[in-house]
């Protein structure tokens, strides 16, 4: 009755249909995720533009301005005077300064006069000792 070219083509079939429902079922899992990552931006971006808006009322000089007035005693500003701002080459220069690492012994051990040399750590890390 049955021939085995008919029992291989059923099971090509059924074969190709479960192929076909699983790749299915992957696809709309992974539309689900794509929908739910999707729903997950609209939020942090309503959720920024939210924070924007609240920055900018908080930021607006007429508030600021009442608040400096209204904390002026506990904050204790004052106006900025034009001698104040300077520019960047107007700054002193930090001195540099070198020092001698040759004259200090490795490993936090006490010099001749039994202190610690000066500029060493003075907690013990289990490092090797010369």
């Amino acid at each position: 009755m049955f021939r085995t070219s008919d029992i291989v083509l059923i099971a090509v079939m059924v074969s190709a249909a479960a192929l076909t429902f699983k790749t299915k079922r992957e696809a709309e899992e992974q539309l689900a995720a794509v929908h739910k990552i999707q729903a997950q931006i609209r939020y942090e971006e309503d959720t920024i533009d939210l924070l924007k808006a609240d920055w900018s009322l908080l930021t607006q000089p007429s508030r600021l301005q009442k608040l400096a007035e209204i904390y002026k005693s506990q904050l204790e500003l004052e106006p900025v005077s034009a001698r104040q701002i300077i520019g960047l080459d107007d700054l002193p220069a930090k001195p540099l300064t070198i020092e001698d690492l040759s004259s200090q012994r490795l490993g936090g051990m006490a010099d001749s006069s039994g202190k610690e040399p000066m500029g060493k750590d003075p907690v013990v890390t289990g490092g090797i000792v010369q």
